[in-house]
């Protein structure tokens, strides 16, 4: 829990409107937020990258077919406070979507708190925090992927990026697939800026049909960096198995 006498230290976070969130990723599957991290924030979350004490696990992700680059999950994502306060802070209003979206295709519904989400992933063997640090150099790339990790799936995550674009790096875009049943897919490129938020669905959204609400599948990737140095941070409310 948050100490309320503390000092805010996200207060971007409680500027975001979360209707405009609702919209974009109603319209077009994502939704981009203004910054909610400070370059200060930014550059403490990218050193972490180099911390071995702090990460369950590194992937090299050419020895998987994932694409080229690295990503390292965290052992213990409340160990660090602004990661923490981002995913308590960020998960509540999500839920409000991911409840909204569970009522359109007839799904379940998500609790209100995190401790409550992670509560029922305990109960389904899914006990690994998730959230991760990503980095990539020039070549670097991840193919097309959904972050499921087991049973009990929470619909949204975000992605934040930790460098400055066209400046720390070029290239390395975050791009989307939403298939459309009987109908071409279509690509989304998205270009974040420093301390901007991402969200984006896990597996699927929904979308209106002639017939109602249907699942639309949506995959997500990064383009090959071109030049310097990509780094952003993952959060994925659900744990892993």
């Amino acid at each position: 829990m948050n100490d309320a006498s503390a000092p805010d230290s996200l207060p971007a976070l409680a500027a975001v409107d979360w209707q405009d969130v609702r919209a974009d990723l109603d319209r077009d599957g994502v939704a981009l937020t203004a910054p909610l991290l400070t370059s200060d924030q930014c550059a403490q979350l990218t050193a972490t990258f180099d911390d071995d004490a702090l990460f369950r696990s590194t992937v090299v992700m050419q020895r998987y077919g994932f694409g080229r680059g690295t990503y390292r999950y965290y052992a213990d994502p409340a160990a660090h406070p602004v990661l923490r306060e981002l995913r308590e802070r960020l998960y509540p209003p999500l839920a409000e979507i991911a409840n909204e979206w569970a009522r359109r295709l007839d799904g379940p519904a998500f609790p209100a708190t995190l401790a409550e989400l992670h509560d029922r992933c305990a109960a389904a063997g899914q006990h690994r925090p998730t959230p991760l640090v990503l980095r990539y150099g020039p070549g670097d790339y991840a193919c097309m992927h959904q972050d499921v990790y087991g049973d009990l799936v929470f619909p949204l995550q975000a992605t934040l990026m930790l460098e400055r674009p066209g400046e720390d790096f070029t290239g390395g875009e975050n791009v989307f697939v939403e298939q459309r049943p009987r109908s071409q897919s279509r690509a989304i490129v998205v270009r974040p800026g420093l301390g901007q938020a991402l969200v984006f669905p896990v597996q699927h959204r929904p979308a209106q049909g002639r017939r109602g609400w249907r699942r639309h599948p949506m995959r997500h990737g990064t383009s090959a960096v071109e030049t310097g140095r990509r780094t952003t941070l993952g959060i994925i409310f659900h744990n892993a198995r």
